[in-house]
């Protein structure tokens, strides 16, 4: 068995600020220590449950140079530094048999979320529309409204897509284990529109909440979706993630199976209820073990292609240097660029090749 456990700094237990997390500020080698730990238990708790299991740990914050090599449990493979294949993910292929995301956060735009954004402070948004896989749908229900409600399900084969507006936000779930069930939604902050589409027999329901920006078309992921999506393109199903409130319910929208571990109630940007460190790893430990144990009854979350993207960054320099890559338009909107990709591992990497612009400065 091959596990991959991909680890991020700001969803751990006891981190509240950016002076836990950036090499250059006083507190973040007690925010090393602290994420170091926390890696050892989900280790330990793999382990538990698949003794002779091949671990491989992906450090995912900022360096990719943020874990301590000499306190990681021996037993595990650490892959650190960058630029690497596969970002936040790098170990990752088609034989590893499960993915664990531990101290991840809530995507930009959501929250109360403890150093919520995604990749970094430029990207604001991303937006995937393609399909997701199911078959043989039916839409069952709508309640128009501010409050509006769509459910459509494929009996048989327990694809499910539930969107839920309750007066100005969206939260999305989508189980896709069959072929075929379309989904436009959301807009943070103001106007939310869904479309649930039934190929074949020309179902369709639309919900709209009056407000704002009711442009977007796609559904918005964060690093939680992004790397999900990457993982269930190979293949992989992603099976805990830990980190606050917020982030633990982002992943249980997308992945309803998923276990997830909260160390932490989120209630701002640098504020959270924290859980005793030692207290947050003994959950880790045993969620870790609960969760590779279960790992054949968490699906991958896989969208098909062709996917389209659209990315909204913060400066108009990144945006004008997007558009230097073959496929990349700039939309009528003035922060927007956006792209089509045959399959989601094309859509990864220009996503990551975006964000990566967008760290660029204008000369």
């Amino acid at each position: 068995m091959k596990a991959l456990i991909s680890v991020d700094m700001e969803g751990i237990s006891g981190i509240v600020h950016s002076s836990e997390t950036n090499p250059e500020r006083y507190d973040y080698q007690r925010g090393r220590e602290l994420m170091t730990a926390e890696a050892n238990a989900v280790i330990a708790g793999v382990l538990d449950a698949e003794p002779t299991a091949d671990v491989l740990v992906a450090d995912a914050h900022g360096t990719f140079r943020n874990l301590l090599p000499e306190q990681l449990d021996r037993r595990a493979r650490l892959v650190r530094g960058k630029p690497r294949a596969l970002n936040m993910l790098a170990g990752l292929d088609e034989e590893t048999d499960a993915a664990l995301f531990v101290g991840y956060h809530v995507r930009a735009g959501e929250g109360p979320g403890v150093l919520a954004h995604t990749m970094n402070g430029e990207i604001l948004d991303v937006r995937v529309t393609g399909r997701a896989q199911g078959e043989d749908v039916r839409i069952t229900g709508h309640t128009p409204g501010e409050g509006a409600q769509v459910t459509a399900h494929a009996p048989g084969d327990g694809a499910q897509v539930t969107a839920h507006t309750p007066g100005d936000g969206a939260q999305v779930t989508a189980r896709t284990p069959g072929g075929g069930v379309q989904l436009t939604a959301h807009a943070p902050g103001g106007g939310v529109q869904l479309t649930a589409h039934a190929p074949g027999e020309g179902a369709q329901t639309t919900a709209h909440a009056p407000g704002e920006d009711v442009r977007t078309t796609g559904r918005s992921l964060g690093e939680i979706g992004l790397n999900a999506a990457m993982a269930g393109h190979l293949g992989v199903p992603v099976v805990l993630l830990s980190g606050d409130d917020a982030a633990c319910a982002e992943a249980a929208a997308l992945i309803p199976e998923v276990v997830t571990v909260p160390v932490k109630e989120a209630l701002g940007m640098a504020a959270a209820v924290t859980l005793h460190p030692e207290e947050a790893r003994d959950r880790l430990r045993r969620a870790a073990a609960d969760a590779v144990s279960r790992r054949t009854e968490i699906p991958p979350l896989a969208l098909t292609g062709p996917l389209h993207v659209e990315v909204d960054l913060a400066s108009p320099h990144t945006i004008d240097l997007a558009t230097l890559v073959p496929g990349v338009s700039r939309t009528a909107g003035a922060r927007t660029v956006a792209f089509t990709a045959p399959d989601y591992g094309t859509a990864y990497r220009l996503i990551l090749l975006l964000a990566q612009l967008a760290t660029i400065r204008p000369a």
